[in-house]
Formats: C-alpha cells, structure tokens, sequence
C-alpha cells in the first residue's frame, strides 16, 4: 500500500512538472540553434526565394524594352558608283564615272516613340507590381507553413506528454492489480489508451516531418531548420483592435493598392498605348534622304522622301488585336478589384473573429484554458485515487487537456495567420509591417 500511495504521488508530482513542460519546452526553443523565428523566416525568403528573384528579374527585362522603345532608328549610309568599268577591264569610251553618297534617316521611330515609351513605362510599373504580389503570396505560403510546423510541434509535444501521464496511470495500476485492490480491467484499459496515444504519437511525428519538409522549401538548405519559435500571444492590428469597424469604403480603398491590382491598371495603360502605336504603323517605313553626287568634278545634292502608300495594308489586323488586347486588360483589371475586395473583405471579417476568441483563451486568470483543463486532469486523477470516479472519467479528463491544448495553440495561431492574411489582403507589405504581440497579463 505504501509503493502504491508513493507511486500516486510520483505521478501526480509527475502531472504537475509535465503540464508546464510543453509551454516552457515551447517557449525556449529559441535556445535551440536550429529554431526559426517568423521575422527570420521571412528575411530568408525575401532575400532567397527563387520565384521572388524571378519576378526582380522580369523588371529588368521590362526596363530593358524601355531603352529600345526609346531609341531612334539608325540612319543607312549608302555608297554608289556609276558609270565605271568593272575590275581589270578596260576604260569606259566617252562616260563619265558618277559617285553618290546618301544618308537615309527612318522618321516612323519619331512618331512612334511617344506610345512606345509610354507602354514600356507601363509594363516597368506593371512587373514592379507583380515583384509585390508575388512577395506577398510567397511570403504568406511561407507563413503558412511556418504555422502548420508549429502546430505540428505542439500536437507531438501533447501527445508525448499524454503518453508520459498515461504511462504513469499504468504504473500505478499494476502493483495494485496485483494485490487486489483494483480491478485488471483498469490495467488493461489504461494499458490500451496509453499504446493508442503512442499510435496516434507516430501520425504525429509523420505530419511533423511532412511540415518540416515544406518549410525547408522556403528556406536555404544552409539553415536547416528543424523548430519554429511562436508566440502563444495573438497579433494585434488596429483595424481589427477597434470597436468601430471598418466601412467597406476604407476596406475596398486599401484593396486597391495590392499587387494584382495595380499590375492590372498598368497592364489597361500599356494595352491603350498600344493601339496609339499601331495607329501609327499604318504609315510605315517612312524616311528621308539627303545626299550628294559628283559628276564631271562637280557636286549636287540629293534629297528625297519616301513613303509607302497604305492601300492594301492598313494594319487594320494590328488595331484588332490591340483592342481586343486592351478589353482584356479591363477585364482583367475589374476582375482583380473584385477579387481584391472580396479577398479584404473576408480577411477582415475572419481576422475579427478569431482575435475575439483568441483574446478570451489567452486571458491570464483563472479562466484560461489551458489552466482548467489542467485542473480538471488533476482533479480526476485525484478522484480516482480516492476510488470516488471511474477510470473512464480519469481518461477523458485526460483527453480533454489533450484537446483544449491542441484547440489553444491553433486558435491562437490560426488567429496570427488571419492578422498575415489581412496584411496582405490591404496590400501591405508583410516583410515590413509585421506585427508584434500584446499580452493580455501575466504569463501562463
């Protein structure tokens, strides 16, 4: 009796020192050299990420089409003789030999280098906007795997601990099983909830080397991280912080500056400035020519102007297709304000709610969560000491804690994401405004 009365406090001390284990295990891992922090996570990836580099790249390229839509057209030079006898034959009887020199200047690329600059500008400040959408979305996929490894660390760490507490409810039954005092179905029925927490432990392990595995995508092999540092504290963001909403006017008006939209104004811009251009090309291969020719010792100038005449080809297919282009483009554009406000709008609304309930979990007082699922564990094993429940009531107490804590930390983090979401939905930039925690009071 007395092994068995030193065993029940062992475990019960036990319960105690493994219900603050998670959170502080949680806590430290920035002591940990392979722990990632979100603000290093991001830093990485503005600095690394392939796709982002890429979108930098396509600038370049843009500015590149705004140098040749600002140049002229080089003139000919041209060379001819007249009047000569060929290589090794003999002099030409009574002519004359006639030299000329004339420059041909091409005049389309003046009359056409307006709409050409103006499209190339708009395709510069369409490829900008693209390197901030494509940030944006990188950086919140990024986000979002950072948040599915941190729930993945706490579903491992919560079942291990289960398993640890469960184990310690086996051991107690087996000695007194033995002498009679309690029944071998306790034994067989904790025997079998503990080795199916270890079963749901190693789905666990699996979801959090999958996890680990998609983080590594946004992040140098160099780095190798194996943990993330979270705070179990929610985001704070002023929109949603205020009691006084935020009217669809303001939500719609910082819509309009994500990526996707201004890339799709600009696109409408250049599309419009094209057509410019092919109204411009119904007169081609316009040029002027100025030059001079030498005759019996004396010089002439020579001047002309050339012109194609636009009877059969109008460059009526070119105009077709640059409107049809420019419809596209307003489509385009309306529809990425649409989605750009409903995307806000949504953000906004979900954002709201999971802060609210956040904000109750995370209170620091005698409702916490956390703290009474605790109490409640520990009241049942008690219970179960003094023979007052079942073993069943002991269990589920158990997995009520397992539960609750699981529901905490995806709350909470669920809750940052939405705030990341929100960010990227007004068209801010995430690497830069990324928010900080305010506690609620004490820590848990």
């Amino acid at each position: 009796t007395t092994a068995c009365a030193l065993t029940l406090w062992a475990a019960a001390i036990g319960t105690l020192i493994a219900s603050c284990l998670p959170q502080l295990a949680f806590a430290q891992t920035s002591a940990h050299p392979s722990a990632l922090t979100l603000h290093a996570l991001l830093d990485s990836v503005r600095a690394n990420y392939p796709a982002i580099q890429a979108t930098v790249g396509r600038v370049r390229a843009a500015q590149g089409r705004r140098t040749t839509a600002g140049t002229f057209g080089n003139p000919v030079l041209s060379y001819e003789t007249d009047q000569t006898p060929f290589p090794g034959g003999r002099a030409l009887v009574g002519m004359v030999r006639q030299t000329m020199i004339t420059a041909m200047v091409p005049l389309e690329s003046f009359y056409q280098r307006g709409p050409r600059i103006t499209r190339a500008n708009a395709e510069i400040r369409a490829a900008e906007a693209d390197v901030m959408s494509v940030r944006q979305q990188v950086g919140l996929d990024a986000a979002a795997a950072y948040y599915r490894l941190a729930i993945a660390q706490i579903a491992v760490e919560t079942t291990e601990d289960l398993a640890g507490w469960l184990d310690s409810v086996v051991a107690y039954n087996r000695p007194r099983v033995r002498e009679g005092v309690t029944s071998e179905a306790d034994l067989i029925r904790s025997t079998i909830e503990r080795d199916r927490v270890a079963a749901e432990g190693a789905m666990q392990q699996a979801e959090l080397l999958r996890a680990r595995a998609a983080l590594r995508a946004y992040v140098p092999s160099a780095i190798g991280a194996t943990s993330v540092i979270v705070d179990d504290i929610p985001f704070q963001h002023p929109a949603v912080s205020s009691n006084d909403g935020i009217s669809d006017a303001a939500l719609q008006a910082s819509a309009q500056t994500r990526g996707e939209v201004r890339a799709a104004n600009e696109r409408v811009t250049g599309s419009s400035a094209a057509i410019s251009a092919e109204r411009s090309m119904t007169v081609r291969q316009l040029a002027a020519t100025i030059g001079a020719m030498q005759t019996m010792g004396q010089t002439s100038m020579i001047a002309g102007l050339s012109m194609p005449l636009p009877i059969f080809d109008r460059n009526r297919g070119e105009l077709q297709r640059a409107n049809a282009e420019r419809d596209v483009a307003q489509f385009d554009l309306v529809t990425q304000q649409r989605a750009a406000n409903a995307s806000v709008r949504g953000a906004y609304d979900a954002a709201v709610l999971l802060t609210d309930r956040a904000n109750v979990l995370t209170r620091r007082d005698t409702s916490n969560l956390l703290r009474r699922a605790e109490e409640l564990r520990r009241i049942a094993l008690g219970a179960y000491r003094e023979g007052a429940v079942p073993l069943l009531q002991v269990i589920d107490a158990a997995r009520s804690w397992a539960d609750s804590r699981s529901t905490y930390y995806r709350t909470v983090f669920e809750q940052q994401l939405s705030i990341l979401m929100l960010l990227v939905a007004q068209g801010q930039d995430l690497f830069t405004t990324l928010p900080a925690v305010t506690p609620n009071g004490g820590s848990n």
